[in-house]
């Protein structure tokens, strides 16, 4: 039963969606997979997944506080991850 509680946990959203809550192009994630930067990723075979805890440690691990417009840039991606976090759980 524990197994089932992590999985419901997880959070799986596309490159397309990714590259909209992280407010950067799909060409930049994949850039960034390639290079070994960017949020953690999960592959189901030929599909690329972004488990949105993945994103959130992501954004913040890598943003700058010292200019308000990275913390704008943060702010705006967090919603978003809420807002898709609360899409899934529709």
């Amino acid at each position: 039963m524990a197994e089932f509680q992590s999985l419901r946990e997880v959070q799986l959203v596309n490159e397309k969606q990714a590259a909209r809550i992280l407010a950067v192009s799909v060409a930049a994630l994949r850039r960034w997979r390639r290079e070994g930067r960017g949020p953690d990723v999960t592959h189901c075979e030929r599909c690329v997944r972004y488990d949105l805890r993945s994103i959130e440690r992501f954004l913040d691990q890598n943003s700058s506080v010292n200019t308000q417009r990275a913390a704008d840039r943060k702010s705006a991606a967090q919603l978003e991850v809420r807002r898709e976090h609360a899409r899934l759980h529709r």
